[in-house]
């Protein structure tokens, strides 16, 4: 059992009240795919809240110009001025001063369209894959996980939360489409290994929007289970 196993292993024993056990504190975990729809917002807000209720400090990162994950938490993005865009930009701002309280439990940097415009200002910048690594840097002490939100893109923001990341979730609709762009994105996350992060663990897949009364979700999910294995976790 790897320690992404043990992260919801951990959630699931927490909340039926059997029993605890121990878990590696102070990861960051990007959840991410280019394809939009697959999941993504509501995997990280159900694992930030339910690993909240379980006692652990949590932090939800929103890295999508569209802000979903901040409009779900019943913010409205246009009218904040913090987010995680001045985090990126302003290297004097205090990043603990975009921190939100949720009802959900865990804490939330927020994001709005602003974000959208940090890819073309960082492309000019040095080291700019390392943006988000360094804001969150004062963060890491204080929070037993940082849940990280992606743009459904393989862009510079997806590149940058790859690079601080200490694990990945690929989020995956069980729907033949969708699984065909897994190749684009491990790619990436090969050449952000390389280069960039290299104790980068191999991804995990997470199967969701599974219909298992259909042939065409069954086959898929097999085919995810074929191609990779114990990277797959046993959500379905």
């Amino acid at each position: 059992m790897d320690e992404l196993d043990k992260i919801f292993t951990f959630v699931i024993i927490k909340m039926t009240n059997c029993f605890t056990i121990k878990m590696v504190n102070k990861k960051i975990i990007a959840i991410a795919n280019q394809n939009g729809g697959v999941g993504k917002t509501t995997t990280a807000m159900n694992l930030g809240a339910a690993l909240s209720e379980a006692g652990e400090n949590v932090l939800l990162v929103d890295f999508d110009p569209q802000g979903t994950l901040t409009i779900a938490h019943g913010f409205d993005p246009d009218n904040l001025s913090n987010t995680i865009y001045t985090a990126l930009i302003d290297h004097h701002f205090n990043i603990k001063e975009a921190i939100l309280e949720t009802k959900n439990g865990p804490n939330l940097i927020p994001a709005n369209l602003d974000l959208s415009a940090a890819e073309v200002e960082l492309l000019s910048e040095l080291g700019r894959e390392t943006y988000l690594k360094e804001s969150l840097k004062p963060l890491r002490n204080s929070y037993n996980f940082i849940l990280v939100d992606c743009p459904p893109s393989l862009g510079l923001l997806t590149i940058n939360a790859l690079v601080a990341a200490d694990a990945i979730i690929i989020p995956v609709a069980t729907q033949y489409l969708r699984f065909r762009g897994l190749k684009l994105l491990l790619e990436t996350i090969e050449k952000v290994r390389d280069k960039f992060n290299p104790n980068l663990p191999s991804p995990r897949i997470l199967p969701n929007m599974f219909q298992s009364h259909t042939i065409h979700s069954r086959e898929v999910l097999q085919e995810l289970k074929d191609a990779f294995g114990p990277q797959v976790f046993e959500t379905v």
